[in-house]
């Protein structure tokens, strides 16, 4: 029920795929000078854009009174009277007393997506070690504090996700070299494209202002006079909505940058002749208006369902040999495999390139990884998931400041600034880090598109690539004749117990 569950036909294609690597698939890239044609494109998922705007312009409302509400005085627009039945009133201070905090935490976050971006270029293999050791042990180090402090329920928390992430790290280690392989890569490709680097720095400043509105109206909130029970469902309203906004503008950073990147592979240089002009401002263009609808919608459940499947595959492949539980966890795999075809990030390159909805990108994507054997290559990396404890990572450390400042002076509001303030963190350095994983995206598709590109880009590379993926369909195989066998010997033994049973 594990590995044989995907199609031996895909294994078989991808063989022959693996084997003709310039064959026909290179028909199926569309011409690169027809990429941005006016004539492709069209306002794609219009409904999750009008949700999207009408969200921003609702919430910068509400941010603006609840951030007033306590500015330099105490319930200014006399909120309190309407909350007072509801939730215990008690003065916990004025807006301005935790504003200060967010206002740190969001530089801090600054500070590190920028270093954490330029120290990819130069140290790709220490950040990516540091990423994966540094983050268990960070998580530990917090869950103790937490349990110091008596915030039980922080500590228990900081506790398992450490262990999670240590199991995780262990089921994986085999992987890494490979991670670290293509990371190093997509890091090559981003640094020989500066315009890809103004563009995160700019998204970055855009989203920076966006969290003054936000942190001022997080600040009213946690210095509001509601109990700790309005206040937390109010910050955790407002912190899912932050989390949509980022990963709205890092899916946007993400579009931008896979159509540039694979522009760049299918010409063979930046600065070929064949190249359009102006494909960074055509990328931007369509990014922020006709495709910007498909980047909302995908969104809201890409994230979530994709490190769902992390922690899923790297359980399933150290549990070994107990039935009862492989047969819960495959069941749950294959539900989440059936989500990953409709949500994934391989389909914001497809909306790059093509201009699709993003449903249709996510399965036409899928569907070409399954068809040329590049998924069981996708699977074994594990660049996605290093990337994110990097930006887990950053958002600690922010949170981790501004909840100290915190301490000194509100004991008592320490775990609400500093869990707002982490994920402030988390958004801001993502940011920083969705571009090295836009390049690991477009050179995926490209390679399941037409593997000359990359061995045109990089010889020694795509060897590399070429090697792993056979070495994993031979696995796959392995897997799959394995079980078959075990399944047909127990239904034999099933037959035999039967049999004796009525003689």
């Amino acid at each position: 029920m594990s590995d044989s569950n995907i199609s031996s036909s895909s294994s078989d294609s991808a063989s022959i795929a693996t084997v003709d690597q310039n064959g026909g698939r290179s028909q199926r890239i569309i011409d690169g000078g027809q990429t941005f044609s006016p004539e492709q494109r069209h306002w794609r998922d219009v409904f999750w854009l009008a949700i999207f705007i009408i969200h921003l312009i609702a919430l910068g409302f509400v941010l603006a009174v609840l951030g007033l509400n306590r500015f330099k005085k105490s319930d200014r627009l006399n909120i309190d009277r309407y909350t007072n039945r509801v939730w215990e009133n008690n003065n916990t201070g004025l807006t301005e007393n935790y504003w200060p905090k967010y206002a740190v935490a969001g530089g801090i976050g600054t500070v590190l997506g920028w270093t954490w971006l330029l120290l990819l270029g130069s140290r790709a293999n220490q950040m990516m070690k540091v990423s994966v050791h540094i983050l268990t042990t960070y998580l530990a180090v917090i869950s103790v504090l937490c349990f110091w402090c008596k915030q039980i329920f922080w500590g228990v928390a900081f506790a398992t996700g450490a262990a999670l992430q240590f199991l995780y790290v262990i089921s994986v280690i085999d992987r890494l070299p490979f991670t670290n392989l293509v990371l190093q890569k997509a890091v090559k490709m981003v640094w020989s494209l500066p315009e890809v680097m103004r563009v995160a720095y700019a998204f970055m400043v855009v989203m920076l202002l966006w969290m003054g509105i936000w942190s001022f109206g997080a600040a009213g909130v946690v210095a509001s006079s509601r109990g700790d029970f309005g206040r937390w469902w109010l910050l955790v309203v407002l912190s899912v909505s932050l989390f949509w906004t980022g990963a709205v503008l890092c899916n946007t950073v993400h579009v931008i940058v896979s159509g540039l990147v694979f522009l760049v592979l299918i010409h063979g240089d930046r600065n070929a002749s064949s190249m359009p002009p102006n494909s960074l401002m055509k990328s931007l263009q369509y990014a922020v208006t006709k495709s910007f609808g498909s980047i909302c919608y995908g969104s809201l459940f890409t994230a979530a369902i994709r490190t769902l499947r992390w922690e899923i595959r790297g359980f399933r492949s150290k549990i070994g040999n107990n039935e009862c539980l492989l047969c819960c966890v495959d069941f749950l795999f294959q539900l989440v495999e059936t989500l990953v075809r409709f949500f994934n990030k391989y389909a914001y390159v497809q909306i790059a390139v093509y201009g699709k909805g993003f449903n249709r990108s996510a399965r036409d994507a899928w569907e070409l990884f399954q068809s040329t054997g590049v998924e069981a290559l996708v699977a074994y990396d594990c660049s996605g998931a290093v990337l994110l404890m990097g930006t887990i990572l950053g958002g600690l450390i922010t949170g981790t400041c501004a909840g100290v400042w915190t301490w000194i002076t509100w004991t008592d509001r320490v775990i609400m600034v500093g869990s707002t303030a982490m994920l402030m963190g988390m958004v801001l350095v993502g940011l920083a880090m969705v571009v090295v994983e836009s390049a690991v995206t477009s050179i995926y598709i490209c390679y399941a598109e037409d593997p000359s590109l990359i061995q045109r880009w990089d010889p020694q590379f795509f060897n590399q690539m070429s090697e792993t993926l056979h070495q994993r369909l031979q696995h796959r195989s392995a897997r799959a004749r394995e079980v078959f066998t075990h399944n047909q010997l127990n239904s034999h033994i099933g037959i035999h117990l039967l049999f004796w049973k009525w003689m």
